[in-house]
């Protein structure tokens, strides 16, 4: 039975096909949806003046992408979303363990396989490591 979905979102396409198809399971499940944003500063190389400006740039760009996806979700569908900053995989994986995640729906941001080899994937790494059965949507 699936109770709670996990929807990691970063405003790209396939994220925002990967709500949608959330959304369609909540509606059949009655499923709750969780949104989440990682804000992942950790690959940029800040100032540390600016750090402040950049982190609240960040948070502000993140709450507005969960807004927008909120936003999609129809009446009687429960939601909530969450924001983090850190490292997106290890920290959808922590998520996924504290709310015990039926299921995570995410989008495939399409690297390529070169890139995905040398960059490495989100996606790829959460359908490896994750308890739950993971949906990679493209």
């Amino acid at each position: 039975m699936i109770e709670t979905i996990l929807v990691p979102v970063d405003g790209s396409e396939s994220s925002e096909r990967a709500v949608a198809r959330a959304i369609d399971i909540a509606k059949v499940c009655d499923a709750k949806i969780i949104f989440l944003y990682v804000a992942n500063i950790n690959q940029l190389a800040i100032n540390p003046s600016l750090m402040h400006a950049v982190m609240d740039a960040v948070k502000k760009a993140g709450r507005t992408i969960l807004q927008r996806a909120e936003s999609t979700v129809p009446k009687g569908i429960a939601k909530g979303i969450l924001l983090k900053v850190g490292s997106p995989a290890d920290l959808i994986l922590e998520v996924e363990e504290d709310l015990d995640a039926d299921l995570i729906i995410m989008g495939s941001r399409g690297l390529g396989t070169i890139k995905g080899l040398l960059l490495g994937s989100v996606s790829q790494y959460i359908m490896e490591r994750a308890e739950c059965p993971v949906l990679v949507v493209k």
